[in-house]
Parts: structure tokens; sequence; C-alpha cells
């Protein structure tokens, strides 16, 4: 059995779309199995390269996911917030980890053990389709920022990396969350763009009443004219 600890993040955790979709056992049955490690700002919870360690789930905080050229030029991937469950790729195919993972913050993560995993899937090999099903929500936004990098113009695609980091990337059931905690300099490096290219779109959208900026944040006062402008006209 978990300790209390887990259990208390159990309301949490099913906020979130896929955890609130899997079968019952399978739920009870990570939870059991999970352990809490807190992290403090900028420490590391795995690297590129290395072995499969588990699944993580974030409970507090956030989760920085990105790559480092050997110039030292970050690439970040994505912020995974509360209650974003990651690193199943390396559990579908048993390879080394594809990128590193460092806290953005002090965070708190859920950790199953890779071994409680392989035993879990050993008993019960059904369960395969519901961390696939993980994995393939994760690939359909990679073909979509695929896409819009090679089809749309920078502001066309912060306003929807914005509204999609609003709705969790599609994680939660309810609205937008109407503020954001994206940085300037981490939304440019999301998107490959600038940093002044980024402040200058963003204090375009602010003039024209769609966002407001503060220190660290972001807030959504118009969904209505930040989709608007997620359709640059032809």
């Amino acid at each position: 059995m978990s300790d209390e600890r887990v259990q208390a993040w159990r309301p949490l955790i099913l906020s979130g779309r896929w955890f609130q979709e899997i079968p019952e056992e399978l739920r009870a049955r990570l939870l059991d199995a999970a352990v809490v490690r807190q992290l403090r700002s900028g420490q590391r919870l795995f690297s590129r390269g290395d072995r499969p360690c588990g699944l993580y789930c974030v409970v507090e905080g956030a989760v920085r996911i990105s790559g480092v050229s050997e110039s030292g030029k970050e690439a970040l991937l994505m912020l995974m917030e509360p209650p974003n469950w990651f690193g199943e790729i390396s559990l579908i195919d048993g390879q080394p980890r594809t990128h590193d993972a460092v806290a953005e913050g002090a965070t708190r993560v859920l950790q199953v053990p890779q071994a409680a995993l392989k035993t879990m899937l050993a008993q019960e090999p059904r369960y395969w389709r519901d961390f696939a099903l993980l994995m393939s929500h994760k690939l359909r936004l990679m073909f979509i920022a695929l896409e819009e990098l090679s089809l749309l113009p920078a502001p066309a695609r912060l306003v929807r990396r914005l509204l999609m980091i609003a709705e969790d990337y599609g994680n939660l059931h309810e609205g937008p969350r109407r503020v954001i905690d994206v940085s300037q300099e981490q939304l440019a490096l999301m998107l490959a763009i600038s940093r002044q290219t980024t402040n200058q779109i963003l204090k375009e959208l602010e003039a024209r009443g769609a966002v407001r900026l503060t220190y660290g944040k972001i807030e959504l006062l118009s969904l209505e004219k930040l989709r608007d402008a997620a359709s640059p006209s032809p």
C-alpha cells in the first residue's frame, strides 16, 4: 500500500484526463506503487541517455523537459505541471531517456519505479494500451507543433501555444486556465524564436486587450481575441 502522502494527491491526479479515464484497478496499482520525491529548483530528475527509471506524475511545481545541444543551446519542449504524467516512452521501448527533466522551482513528483511497472504489466498485459494512449496523446501534440512550425508565422504559433498551455495540452476536463505560469523566456524557447520577438508579439496582444503581462505569468483576458489571432488571414 502507498503511504498517506501519495493518497493525499489522489483528487488532484484525478483531475487529469488520462488518469481519470484509465481503469480504477490500474489507478489503485499506480498509487500503491508510487513514492513521493521532492526536488529543489534546478535539480535534475533524469538526463538524456539515462536508463529507464519509471513513470512520473507532477503534483507540485513543474518539470522542464528539454534538450541541450553541444553548443549549449536549449530546446524547451514542455513544462510538465500538475497533474501531468511523463516518462512513458522509456517504459514502452525500454530505451534510454530521450530528454532532460529538471525541476522548475520547488517541485514534488510521484514516481512509480520501473521494476514495479514491469511486474504490473507482466501480470496484466492489457494495461499496455493505457500507457500507449498516454504516449499517443503527446505524439499528436508533437505532430501539431511540427505542422505549425512549418506553416504558421511566429505570432499565430505563439498564440496557439498559449491556448494549449491554458488547456494543459488537452489534459483538463474543465475550461482553460486564465493565468498561466510561463515566462517570456520559456515561451521563446518552446517556439524557437527570440526573446525580443516573443516580447513584441505579447505586447501587441496586450495592446489588443487579449492578455495582461506580469512577472513570470501571462493572464488571458479574452479567449475570443486569442483564437482570432491564432487564425491569421491568408
